[in-house]
């Protein structure tokens, strides 16, 4: 009978017009992600999609339900609508779906990584873990993604091989174990459902996980690519292909698209489907595309990445491609590890030779037939005035001024290699990419289609002195291929994107960098190395630089340390690839900024760049629990609705407000309002459990920040069997007005534990900013 009447008034509710047909038709459809309290769901609906359809929305309207990561739905709405779903109690919040931003622009062994030794064989090269890629899908066919001599998939794997164009189930193995693709968000927004403009070009673009664009397949073999077979890019970066963990299995979420971008709807459905399928770590080299950071709670990335790593999943994401200004890194989250990019000792030189015997040094991967010395006029359309021509912009170059010439052009505004194509198309026979003072000396390597050569701030403006001061300038550029044993390196990439944390600046973002520049990893079959339309070359490997091929790195990492201490949280592994990190380059000094030539900070490149070798065995590790998160978040002000929207599930803040400094992070930030001078001391309390041998004593190292006082009580930290966490206070004092923070804006020092056998560093920053 009780079921019965519950089945009466089941029907009787969904009678009922879901309020969304009071929507305003006059306004334009958008999608709207919507955060919803899961316990308030009323017990006579027997699903929450039942409940979302008969309360909230048309069947029709919603684009993904989620109930791993985060509760709620997406839905095309009218604004109206999307704005009176707010007022209803079951509602947490309301966002409007985003567009976001891929962030691209011999690393195995840069990061200490040895055949038949250390992290490599004592993980067994990741076998058994499973790694998420969100990013543009995957080529399946290429080598970096064979399954011999795997074992078979890990029990635990609960994903799917889904079909669709050019792609099946069978593209799938034990090596890709997975792969689906997310396409609602992105189809919502370009109209093609409910609006006037149609669904994704698919002569260029593959709906299916079929990567067209080349970045995810970049990014999966640079995280867990097979090795032991021989490779390169048209003969440049010649060596033995590897990915970080060659082992691991890969899952792959296809959330972007072709020269769409990627959004936010589809981001936070791939989130919820990679924890659901049982992935251990999730890459994502994505980014906001408007250059600003939005509070935790109205950022799906931050929401997702709560999502998993509350369930054991570490999340592996890019600081973002706007260095080298200041405060540009983005994926904030505490619980994110976010990375930026360094150098790698090899690079691919070449030279620009003037007409008075002048030889600036540059980079290039031309491949095509060298110029042999053969001297061309050289020619800079800037000299108009004109920004377009400076920058070689699409139709802005007069064939009669560059037919036959080398053309000088200016970086900025259009990709690289499309400058490159503006000048082959109006004649010319070669190009020198100048940096601007924005760019500073930073340089990466490109595929261009006639022969170029990219120049430093310094060289560019050498080129331009030359051209100016003679009535006939003239020019040649000689490549000169792969050069290994580059020093110094690592330098932070001058793209790497830079503190200090514009959310939260008592957390040190970034956390670490990895190799970014240069990188050689697999590719698609779909377009060039170029990735321009025109470039019908075919490559199995390119090269790309980015700090979205920084991330990778640390998630093959992550994978790596996972299969070696499987009971490791996330916050544990982020632990101990920052405390291990290098703040030395190879030629055992302070790491220096590619964009200035100076001594790089913190700021630039978080704890250091990641060591494997040294990661492996950390010592002590600084682990964070979802509560420590959750007590971060009531420190920096939120209430319990707005933490509710990150965690999922109510919570309740503690009388005494936390103050967010004491999260236990690997690092330390002591933040002094600069309204507010004279002395003060800022009291941190750390907790670190011992991961190495039982019956170790770590005494304190302290490197002071200059005009700065550091104290930690207790000095010596003594572990036995019984006693494995010990906690310990550090005091910052510094007197505001004698404090000469220098061009960064901050001032730095560090703190190590030690046991005659590890080094367990953490950087310290002291800086002045009012909070907002």
């Amino acid at each position: 009978m009780a079921a019965v009447l519950l089945s009466l008034l089941f029907i009787l509710f969904s009678s009922f017009p879901p309020h969304t047909l009071s929507d305003d038709h006059h306004q334009p459809l958008k999608t709207f992600i919507i955060r919803i309290d899961a316990e308030s769901k009323p017990s006579i609906f027997p699903t929450h999609y039942h409940w979302y359809t008969s309360e909230f929305v048309e069947p029709l309207q919603i684009l993904h339900t989620y109930d791993t990561v985060f509760h709620g739905f997406s839905a095309l709405l009218s604004p109206h609508r999307a704005s009176s779903l707010q007022d209803h109690p079951a509602v947490l919040a309301v966002l409007p779906d985003r567009r976001r931003e891929l962030h691209t622009t011999r690393s195995p062994q840069f990061l200490g990584l040895r055949n038949q030794h250390g992290l490599w064989s004592d993980s067994d090269y990741g076998s058994d873990v499973i790694v998420g890629v969100l990013d543009t899908g995957i080529w399946p066919e290429r080598r970096s993604f064979s399954d011999v001599n795997l074992g078979p998939v890990p029990a635990r794997w609960k994903g799917t091989c889904e079909s669709g164009q050019q792609f099946s189930y069978k593209n799938c193995n034990r090596k890709l174990i997975g792969a689906r693709f997310f396409i609602k968000g992105h189809e919502a927004a370009s109209g093609s459902i409910g609006g006037p403009i149609g669904a994704i070009n698919e002569t260029v673009e593959f709906k299916s996980p079929r990567d067209a664009d080349g970045h995810g397949t970049h990014t999966a073999s640079t995280a867990a690519g097979r090795h032991a077979f021989r490779a390169s890019m048209e003969g440049y970066a010649f060596g033995i292909a590897k990915g970080v963990a060659p082992k691991a299995r890969l899952a792959v979420y296809k959330v972007c698209w072709k020269n769409a971008g990627c959004f936010d709807s589809d981001i936070l459905a791939a989130f919820d489907a990679a924890v659901n399928d049982g992935v251990d770590v999730i890459s994502i080299s994505i980014g906001g595309g408007d250059g600003i950071s939005s509070p935790y709670y109205l950022d799906p990335i931050a929401i997702g990445s709560y999502g998993a790593v509350s369930r054991g999943v570490l999340v592996s994401s890019s600081a973002g491609n706007d260095g080298p200004n200041s405060m540009s890194v983005t994926n904030l989250a505490p619980w994110i590890v976010t990375v930026g990019a360094g150098t790698i000792d090899r690079n691919f030189p070449a030279d620009v030779i003037l007409g008075n015997g002048k030889r600036l040094s540059g980079v290039s991967l031309y491949a095509g037939v060298p110029l042999n010395g053969k001297m061309y006029p050289l020619v800079y359309p800037g000299k108009t005035g004109m920004l377009s021509a400076s920058m070689c912009m699409e139709n802005s170059l007069d064939p009669n001024l560059v037919r036959g010439k080398i053309v000088i052009c200016d970086r900025g505004s259009s990709p690289r290699v499309a400058k490159g194509l503006v000048v082959k198309k109006a004649g010319g026979v070669g190009m020198i990419l100048a940096n601007g003072i924005s760019n500073g000396e930073g340089l990466v390597g490109d595929a261009h289609l006639l022969p170029t050569c990219a120049l430093g701030s310094d060289e560019g403006d050498a080129v331009k002195a030359y051209v100016s001061s003679v009535r006939n300038a003239v020019a040649t550029i000689n490549f000169r291929g792969t050069v290994i044993g580059i020093k110094p390196a690592p330098v932070v990439a001058s793209f790497s994107g830079r503190g200090p944390n514009g959310l939260s600046p008592e957390i040190l973002k970034p956390d670490l960098i990895a190799p970014g520049v240069n990188i050689l990893a697999a590719w698609t079959d779909a377009v060039g190395p170029t990735g321009l339309d025109s470039d019908r070359r075919k490559t199995e490997f390119n090269i790309l630089s980015g700090t979205s091929m920084a991330c990778p790195h640390v998630s093959g990492a992550a994978a790596l340390l996972k299969s070696a201490h499987p009971d490791w949280s996330p916050g544990a592994i982020r632990s101990a690839m920052m405390t291990t990190a290098n703040t030395l380059n190879n030629a055992y000094q302070h790491m220096t900024d590619e964009a200035t030539g100076n001594a790089s900070s913190p700021y630039d490149f978080g704890a250091g760049h990641v060591n494997l070798d040294r990661a492996m065995d950390p010592g002590l590790v600084y682990d964070i629990s979802n509560n420590d998160y959750v007590n971060f978040l009531c420190g920096i002000g939120y209430g319990p609705k707005l933490i509710q929207v990150i965690t999922r599930s109510p919570v309740s803040c503690p009388v005494k407000k936390p103050l967010p400094e004491n999260l236990n992070y690997p690092s330390v930030a002591a933040v002094f309002p600069s309204s507010k001078m004279g002395s003060g001391t800022k009291t941190f309390i750390r907790t670190v459990t011992n991961v190495g041998a039982p019956n170790s004593v770590y005494h304190v190292q302290i490197q002071s920040p200059r005009g700065v006082t550091v104290t930690v009580k207790p000095p010596t930290l003594p572990f036995n069997a019984a006693v494995k966490k010990l906690s310990f206070m550090v005091s910052v004092r510094a007197n505001t007005r004698n404090l000469v923070m220098g061009d960064s804006g901050a001032l730095f020092g560090s703190i190590s534990w030690s046991d005659g056998k590890h080094v367990v560093r953490s950087p310290i920053v002291v800086t002045q900013i009012d909070p907002l």
